[in-house]
């Protein structure tokens, strides 16, 4: 995808207004501040958001680069249409492996996220997106005159995404929010380095969003730390976290260990925290 059609894409994604559920996410932020962890209303939120991303960069960005990786080369093969053939032959097609691969990952996202909040927030976020794809980024049918014969086959990914969203449904897989996040941006032609740095970039802003709406910053603060404060936080978790890796994928890291390369949850007490938020008397997140 050349460089005007990735930032188009960026563009797209990085809408406050798209319907993925992270409005009614603190992270753990509520808690945080219930619980009296709370300062200065910009200290803390600072202090949160830099703990926080440098903890999910280590937990999720693996994630997010494996299930990018299953989907990115899924679509760089030549055609869906032509590995269905391998399927007469008693082997599974390629979308069935990249399906199974995909589900893989979710299950062990699921095991290694530590609080029913977290999984619960995340699974609501990861259905969000699939939805998102399937309802508002994959290539209209109505319009046939409009768009040009080449650009009708988006091989096979919005059948992929689909079908990974009915497994979800039917309870066959988790579908969290960085599996889904990863098979997204892969869907849409997305390169790995910037759906990594974008994902961190909207958790950050999630966060800040979720500070506002606790009236512990202004709307103006909350911008002025996106701006100055984030933007190196972002930029160095990224370059960080970029290549770690889950290892279920074998071809993924020759030399893979799983305490250098895997992923790694780096703040117990942020975890105990946002497993305590259904016990506060009143809440305004969901998690």
């Amino acid at each position: 995808m050349d460089d005007d059609n990735e930032t188009y894409i960026l563009l797209l994604l990085s809408d406050s207004n798209l319907p993925t559920g992270s409005f009614v996410a603190s992270s753990g932020l509520e808690s945080y501040v219930k619980h009296g962890f709370a300062s200065t209303p910009a200290t803390t939120t600072v202090t949160f958001v830099q703990d926080s991303l440098a903890a999910y960069a280590h937990s999720a960005l693996p994630f997010v680069s494996d299930a990018h990786r299953i989907v990115e080369e899924l679509r760089r093969s030549e055609c869906l249409r032509l590995v269905e053939e391998r399927k007469n032959a008693g082997h599974f097609s390629a979308r069935d492996k990249a399906l199974s691969s995909l589900a893989a990952l979710d299950n062990l996202y699921d095991t290694m996220t530590l609080n029913h909040v977290a999984r619960r927030a995340s699974r609501s976020q990861g259905v969000a997106l699939l939805t998102l794809y399937s309802k508002g980024f994959s290539r209209p049918s109505a319009l046939p005159a409009v768009i040009p014969d080449t650009e009708k086959d988006d091989n096979g990914m919005s059948d992929l995404l689909e079908k990974f969203k009915l497994m979800a449904r039917k309870e066959e897989t988790p579908a969290h929010l960085p599996v889904c996040w990863g098979a997204l941006t892969a869907a849409l032609g997305l390169s790995l380095e910037r759906s990594q740095y974008l994902h961190l970039f909207l958790h950050a802003r999630s966060l800040l969003s979720a500070s506002v709406r606790l009236n512990d910053i202004g709307p103006y603060l909350a911008q002025q730390l996106l701006m100055h404060v984030v933007r190196p936080l972002v930029k160095s978790e990224a370059a960080r976290c970029k290549d770690l890796r889950t290892g279920l994928l074998k071809d993924s890291q020759t030399d893979f260990d799983e305490k250098i390369h895997g992923p790694a949850n780096t703040w117990p007490l942020g975890e105990i925290l946002a497993a305590r938020h259904d016990l506060q008397h009143s809440r305004i997140f969901n998690s």
